[in-house]
């Protein structure tokens, strides 16, 4: 799945999910070390403990943050 993001640096988000397990996670710009720490931490995690860990994380003043639109991408992708 793709999802584009707003407010932050990444440019866009590629997930697959397996049922509710996150297979893979891979961010398209944005702080690579960071963006590469969350996506393997999240990958192997069940969507709901993920989004409960990363929904409404922020990123200084943007009032979001890129695990917080992967957050979004998440609920989302299993129509919440």
């Amino acid at each position: 799945m793709q999802y584009t993001p707003q407010g932050v640096c990444s440019r866009q988000i590629n997930f697959e999910l397996d049922g509710d397990i996150i297979k893979s996670v891979e961010f398209v710009g944005g702080c690579a070390g960071n963006t590469q720490g969350v996506a393997r931490l999240i990958e192997g995690m069940n969507v709901e403990d993920a989004i409960t860990r990363i929904d409404g994380i922020q990123c200084g003043f943007k009032g979001t943050s890129c695990p917080d639109q992967l957050a979004r991408a998440l609920k989302e992708a299993i129509g919440k």
